[in-house]
């Protein structure tokens, strides 16, 4: 729907970098609901050309002068304390609100299904909402990434429930007091904001204790250890898990599962998605559907559709049988996950990774090293700062010693789970990534950019670097 400008109208709500994943689905979902929102952000993005088409008045640049009789500011951590607009705000009085308490504000005045954990939680809440949605629930979804199925990162529905994806990254998911609080698993992803993984699993803990109904993941042992669990799953036979997969079968075009409830057979579970780790996203919409009424054939048939969030293992084009893939992974785990999933494919793998943040690649520099030694080719470039500044302890842990890092580790075998030996390269100017990647490239080669900072930008140029070389080529050969 499209809705008429609001003009320098007074806003109910004014969102400081509108154009942000996670703070324009809220802005949607307030839009959906016949509120007055206006924004700014640096430049335009898909997000604020959608929201502009649904009536929110946005503006370039941050400026005082764009707080019109608003009432209430938000804004997200990314938010500088000295950003003009948010100082303004403070000097008028007005309400300001975190991003999550906006979050909180929806999720906590309705049924909410709240989906949080380290990893996975775009993709299970996304998978979630769709077959909701395929089932007939119309839920509404705030979701931290574009899906298709609804061309956006939220969608505004009719019926009573709420998904939403609950970050963990600043440890605002306390604020969520959700009906049904799914945990994927728990791992120290954010070390700029959390200095131990005790930390992180207190914040945890009291999610679950806030959360009527806890469904979470029994194969990850931090949560089988700290968090009472109501409804668990899990894909290695726990003996708690209330929901199982077994008969599994991972192919390089998809997932196939037997799914037992107790001990009773469901049925067959056909997935779109690659890997174990979408299998483990899939049993938490399972149990959820599950309780939520649905019979599993239901949840199976909307299961079996999904085609995943962008930005998850998204094929972005093809040449001369080479697929080029853009992945958000940014953190060891998501990283082994997503190789192990390219390697079904029984093709040579080239992985392009851009280290997300300082602090993050120096915390865990090793794991990083260790998780990207099962592709063939490996390119690494300089890391993307997130806003971050490098500080002490961080200078020698760099993207290019985390290059030559994996390129020992190559050499001497160590960590290795299969002999592979990958050719690894250190580009330090992001735009040459193309020129570089086009000289490395063979026919039927898969190749994966990793990370959740800028490289995708540089996706189109790569596949188009390729394409020069190889169409020449193709002429001369005819």
């Amino acid at each position: 729907m499209v809705k008429r400008h609001i003009g320098r109208q007074p806003s109910d709500f004014h969102f400081i970098g509108i154009g942000g994943i996670g703070m324009s689905a809220l802005a949607q979902i307030l839009l959906g609901q016949e509120l007055q929102v206006s924004g700014s952000d640096l430049s335009d993005n898909s997000c604020t050309r959608r929201l502009r088409d649904m009536g929110a008045r946005i503006d370039r640049g941050h400026d005082a002068k764009h707080l019109v009789g608003t009432p209430r500011v938000v804004y997200s951590t990314a938010i500088k304390s000295d950003n003009p607009e948010l100082a303004a705000a403070r000097d008028r009085g007005l309400t300001i609100w975190h991003r999550s308490d906006v979050l909180a504000h929806l999720a906590n005045s309705q049924p909410c299904i709240g989906v949080a954990g380290t990893h996975g939680k775009t993709t299970t809440s996304s998978a979630m909402a769709y077959t909701l949605l395929d089932a007939g629930l119309d839920p509404t979804a705030i979701i931290g990434g574009e899906v298709d199925a609804w061309q956006g990162n939220a969608r505004c529905g009719g019926g009573s429930h709420l998904v939403a994806e609950v970050d963990e990254s600043d440890g605002s998911l306390v604020k969520l007091h959700p009906e049904i609080g799914v945990i994927t698993n728990i791992e120290l992803d954010h070390p700029d904001h959390f200095q131990s993984l005790e930390q992180v699993i207190d914040v945890f803990v009291q999610y679950a204790r806030q959360s009527q109904l806890v469904v979470a993941s029994l194969d990850c042992p931090i949560i089988a250890a700290h968090i009472p669990v109501d409804v668990g799953y899990s894909l290695d036979g726990h003996p708690e898990a209330r929901i199982r997969a077994q008969n599994i079968r991972y192919l390089g075009d998809g997932t196939l599962a037997d799914i037992w409830e107790g001990d009773r057979c469901l049925g067959a579970l056909h997935l779109r998605l690659l890997g174990a780790h979408n299998l483990s996203n899939a049993l938490a919409v399972v149990a959820v559907g599950r309780h939520l009424g649905l019979e599993f054939t239901a949840i199976a048939a909307g299961l079996a559709t999904f085609g995943g969030a962008r930005r998850r293992f998204e094929r972005r084009g093809q040449v001369n049988g080479v697929t080029f893939v853009d992945d958000y992974a940014h953190h060891p785990t998501e990283i082994a996950a997503t190789l192990k999933a390219a390697k079904l494919q029984q093709r040579r793998v080239v992985a392009v990774f851009q280290p997300h943040r300082y602090s993050r690649t120096a915390s865990l520099f090793e794991e990083f090293a260790i998780s990207l030694t099962p592709a063939d080719v490996a390119i690494l470039v300089p890391i993307y700062s997130a806003g971050e500044s490098p500080t002490l302890g961080h200078e020698a842990r760099t993207a290019e010693a985390l290059a030559q890092r994996v390129r020992d580790m190559s050499v001497t075998g160590t960590h290795r789970v299969e002999a592979v030996r990958p050719s690894v390269y250190y580009e330090p100017e992001l735009q040459h990534v193309s020129t570089r990647l086009a000289a490395l490239l063979q026919e039927g080669d898969l190749v994966l950019f990793l990370g959740a900072g800028n490289l995708n930008q540089s996706i189109p140029a790569a596949i188009a670097a390729y394409r020069d070389l190889v169409e020449p080529l193709e002429v001369l050969a005819s």
